[in-house]
């Protein structure tokens, strides 16, 4: 990286309904790919950004960071203005919330230390909540789906949960947190975090506590889950409509800024 050269973070937000993901990928549009070619048509440079992870197609974002690095002082002390720029420009179902300089070794992906994801479920149609939350039946025990939810704290390997075929050097993750809850009698919520997830994981918990909350396997059956390390012995993967990415987290002493 040359002395001129920056590296700032995007903080962003979208509706993933129309895209296969984040990740750029060959023949398929995602949100990385608009977002790249938005922020060169402003920043009148090419620009590749690198995103604090990916999302499957259909998932939703309240906040994702990603880095790029820029050639000069085209953002500097003009960081408003830039912002209100790119989002002239970016479709209605993405947002950038936010842009700031980093130190030129931050790392969107590797120096993230904390990830959130939500899970919504509804119960009655609702047209308003289309393709924003996964319409179920009947209602789970919630209490059950709990309990299960506490014994995975004591585990670190989610191989269970992984998508199969996946290059990643490790399944280890550690849990912060995992728990249910009612939004109302006809809303509810699975939330999430950990320092970081595999590809399907947190669809295939929910699909696995699900079966719990539905009496076709009691909570101790996470256990069984868990310590098999097969993606087999877990529930079917939910629908991607009902997650989003709510939170993602630097050390401060990396982005000062960060809100």
């Amino acid at each position: 990286m040359s002395p001129v050269t920056k590296r700032y973070f995007i903080e962003l937000a979208f509706n993933g309904n129309a895209y296969h993901g984040w990740q750029i990928q060959p023949n398929a549009l995602s949100v990385q790919q608009v977002v790249d070619r938005v922020l060169g048509q402003v920043l009148r440079q090419p620009v590749n950004t690198v995103g604090c992870g990916r999302t499957d197609t259909g998932v939703h974002a309240q906040q994702l960071f990603a880095h790029f690095d820029l050639d000069g002082n085209i953002i500097a002390d003009n960081e408003a203005k830039v912002l209100n720029s790119i989002n002239a420009l970016l479709p209605p179902d993405i947002a950038a919330k936010n842009i700031f300089e980093v130190a030129n070794h931050a790392h969107a992906r590797f120096d993230a230390i904390k990830r959130s994801y939500a899970y919504y479920i509804h119960f009655n149609k609702n047209p308003f909540l289309n393709g924003l939350s996964w319409r179920l039946r009947d209602k789970p025990d919630i209490t059950a789906m709990n309990e299960a939810a506490q014994f995975m704290m004591a585990y670190q390997d989610f191989s269970c949960f992984s998508k199969s075929h996946t290059q990643v050097f490790t399944n280890n993750c550690q849990l912060m947190h995992a728990s249910w809850e009612w939004l109302s009698e006809e809303r509810l919520v699975f939330r999430i975090s950990a320092d970081r997830f595999l590809r399907n994981m947190v669809r295939a918990i929910v699909g696995t506590l699900i079966a719990i909350g539905n009496g076709k396997q009691q909570p101790t059956y996470i256990h069984e889950v868990l310590q098999s390390k097969d993606r087999r012995a877990a529930g079917t993967s939910v629908p991607a409509c009902g997650l989003y990415l709510t939170e993602v987290v630097y050390p401060w002493d990396l982005c000062e800024k960060q809100r």
